[in-house]
């Protein structure tokens, strides 16, 4: 009966697990149910809705009209394709592992930090790419800041031998068994390479991604487990914690206020995740088996956007406030990302994006808040590092304006919220006959916060739009002060 259905109706106050909503969506068909705690695992736009307990018929409508709108461009192989992975043959058997693995591992009272029983329960890759990075201030900073945290530390040597890595390591940590070092000579000078090697490696339950010149601050693992306590990680599952650069809070999320709750869902959109461009933070073995969850191959920058958005658009995203942070250290004497590459390379995962499968299946809302993050990151970002006119050759200048003319058919209505500003800066990027040095300073001028130009959006329709200008900067402030 189902498979004749456009879309799968359940309006009920209480369920624990809704098993007919799941086999709705395996059926591929969508699906509008009660929010009553079970089928928020798996029921998520756009293929279902979720409706507030006690809600009146108006509400279901207009859930139902929702589903149908974004559910509209979906196959049934895509509205299916998530639940069928998620309670697949080999997810149980995850969940079976996951469930048994503690028994493997130190009596209470031993030092559960150790992974002599080959059971840790995060998996933490730092990518190595040259001996001159302080590979050891890293692993120090996860092994000595988690107590009682049983993690294994995994290096992969990317492009230099293992023997060169464990040589800037201190014998202290040469001989704990935590530290594992993992050799990947593949030629090319992308970090998605050792990145998405040493995640393959991964065995335990979690797993997290770190740059070589970074540190956790003491007590971050610990802290990001405690905010998905009780969850199962062979869920899709992503912890997002508190970054600091240079003694500083990273405003990204700008997440929506009170949304710091244990287990509180982010949205993709509401909560603005895409400002979040690189997956730092506690991964689940779910939600590493999504589609699209590992970084670009080959791409020497921005390999994990279309990664993030992959996560962002299907796992239960939780943001651990409170928590102690990963914090970015700039000191590396040979840090490229802020090199002056050609536009082709610079934006070439933003130019692959919309062409990945989990990308295509985003709502339209989904694209546009996508769309809008990279004008304002990626596009005028790459402007702002580039401020020298002479560099800017019309052939630098026709693949800018071209992969800005992609975001804009790929993500319609992108640049509506945007300011004034930003709209001056976006045309001069798409007439290559605006002088480098023009385009430049408009590109410095929506840097100016506070200035009129800077606060009013486009037309006054956008005024109160989530990014547009007065909204998005006051939520970047409230994320600057959040810890």
């Amino acid at each position: 009966m189902v498979s004749h259905a456009d879309i799968f109706l359940l309006p009920t106050h209480a369920e624990t697990f809704c098993l007919a909503a799941a086999e709705a969506l395996a059926a591929g068909r969508p699906v509008v149910v009660g929010d009553s705690g079970g089928p928020s695992a798996f029921v998520a736009p756009p293929r279902g809705a979720l409706v507030p307990p006690r809600a009146g018929a108006a509400v279901w409508a207009d859930a139902v009209e929702q589903v149908w709108s974004q559910a509209a461009g979906l196959t049934a192989e895509q509205i299916a394709q998530d639940v069928r992975v998620r309670y697949s043959p080999t997810r149980y058997v995850d969940r079976l592992a996951a469930i048994y693995a503690p028994l493997g591992q130190a009596e209470p009272g031993s030092d559960s930090s150790s992974t002599t029983g080959g059971h840790p329960v995060v998996d933490l890759v730092i990518a190595v790419h040259s001996t001159q990075r302080r590979v050891e201030r890293a692993v120090r900073s996860v092994l000595d800041g988690s107590p009682g945290v049983d993690v294994r530390v995994t290096l992969v040597a990317h492009n230099i031998g293992a023997e060169q890595v464990r040589a800037v390591l201190s014998e202290q940590s040469r001989a704990d068994e935590r530290v594992r070092v993992l050799e990947l000579a593949d030629g090319i000078p992308s970090p998605s390479g050792p990145f998405n090697a040493g995640l393959d490696a991964a065995t335990a339950p979690w797993a997290a991604i770190m740059g070589s010149d970074d540190m956790l601050a003491p007590g971050a693992l610990a802290g990001w487990l405690e905010a998905v306590a009780g969850m199962n990680p062979a869920d899709p599952v992503v912890v997002i914690p508190p970054l600091r650069l240079a003694g500083r809070t990273v405003p990204t999320p700008q997440r929506r206020p009170g949304r710091t709750g244990r287990h509180r869902r982010l949205d993709l959109v509401a909560d603005r995740l895409s400002y979040r461009s690189a997956p730092l933070g506690l991964l689940s073995r779910g939600a590493l088996a999504l589609p699209g969850a590992r970084l670009m191959p080959q791409v020497r920058v921005g390999g994990d956007v279309p990664m993030v958005t992959a996560l962002w658009a299907q796992a239960h995203v939780v943001y651990a406030a409170g928590a102690p942070a990963y914090l970015i250290q700039e000191d590396a004497p040979d840090r490229v990302t802020y090199e002056q590459r050609p536009i082709t390379e610079q934006l070439a995962s933003i130019d692959a994006l919309w062409g990945t499968p989990w990308v295509i299946a985003l709502t339209p809302r989904q694209r546009r808040s996508v769309g809008t993050k990279v004008l304002r990151i990626h596009i005028f970002g790459a402007i702002l590092t580039r401020p020298d006119p002479q560099w800017w050759t019309p052939e630098e200048r026709v693949e800018l304006a071209r992969v800005t003319r992609r975001v804009l058919a790929e993500a319609p209505g992108c640049a509506d919220p945007l300011s004034l500003a930003d709209g001056d800066v976006l045309r001069a990027v798409l007439d290559v006959g605006t002088p480098a040095a023009q385009l430049i300073a408009r590109a410095h001028a929506r840097r100016w916060h506070g200035s009129p130009r800077t606060l009013l959006p486009s037309s006054w329709r956008h005024v109160l739009h989530p990014e547009a200008p007065v909204r998005f900067m006051g939520a970047s402030l409230i994320a600057a002060r959040a810890r």
